[in-house]
């Protein structure tokens, strides 16, 4: 089985089929082998559901939609997608400013990480999931990890890291908070995804939006980055915009 069958697999099963995968990052390459950063919100209660994603140069922001409407903005409104010179990060929360802050300090992307934990929204314990492309070196280097409540006591946190080699174009390595939907919700297992990246921005942009489950779905954004780590395009598609 190719790599594009697994991951065309893999899009049907987790995203396709799955009610609640949560939120999600991937870092792969486009149809023409350009690099891509993806990210999405996904919501079942008012207070996630009040958001939508704003765009400044190459960073994306979670806001409110109504801001009379937030119940608490701690773990909802932060920077998603941030950039440094030939570096790109995307999280699912604001860790995204930790390892910006860690990388403008001689810092590194697994040393940020190892200050932060699993969210503290119990009984879920929401993982943060994060990911970096950095192009400024001889070598394209992609590295993900996610954060996690250990089994055996939930006060603790799993850190597990990442450095797969660059995919082939059309594929992209992904993480997701959740397996699927739940009371609590159950957090990701096992290694990244193989994750399809195929086509334009445009093309990757509307094949997530549209396999994503339509009650759930919040906000999505598709970067598409240049050689030298900038930002060349940024979509972003919202519900309720």
């Amino acid at each position: 089985m190719s790599a594009a069958d697994i991951a065309r697999d893999t899009f049907q099963r987790h995203i396709t089929e799955n009610a609640y995968p949560g939120r999600g990052v991937v870092v792969g390459r486009d149809g023409s082998g350009a690099w891509v950063l993806i990210y999405w919100i996904m919501g079942r209660s008012d207070n996630s559901r009040n958001r939508r994603f704003t765009v400044d140069g190459g960073v994306v922001r979670t806001e409110p939609v109504d801001l009379s409407k937030v119940e608490d903005p701690n773990l909802i409104i932060y920077e998603a997608l941030l950039e440094r010179p030939g570096v790109q990060i995307v999280t699912n929360g604001d860790q995204t400013r930790t390892i910006h802050d860690a990388l403008a300090s001689g810092g590194s992307f697994a040393s940020a990480l190892m200050t932060r934990d699993r969210e503290p929204d119990a009984p879920n314990y929401t993982p943060r999931i994060s990911a970096m492309l950095d192009l400024s070196g001889a070598e394209p280097s992609a590295q993900l990890a996610i954060l996690k409540a250990d089994r055996c006591d939930p006060a603790r946190t799993d850190r597990a890291f990442f450095r797969p080699p660059p995919p082939t174009a059309g594929i992209g390595y992904g993480l997701t908070t959740y397996m699927g939907d739940g009371n609590p919700l159950p957090s990701f297992t096992g290694d990244p995804l193989l994750l399809p990246c195929v086509g334009t921005p445009v093309e990757v942009l509307d094949a997530y939006w549209n396999a994503l489950d339509d009650d759930n779905r919040i906000s999505l954004a598709v970067k598409s980055v240049a050689p030298d780590g900038t930002t060349a395009e940024l979509l972003v598609r919202n519900r309720h915009d």
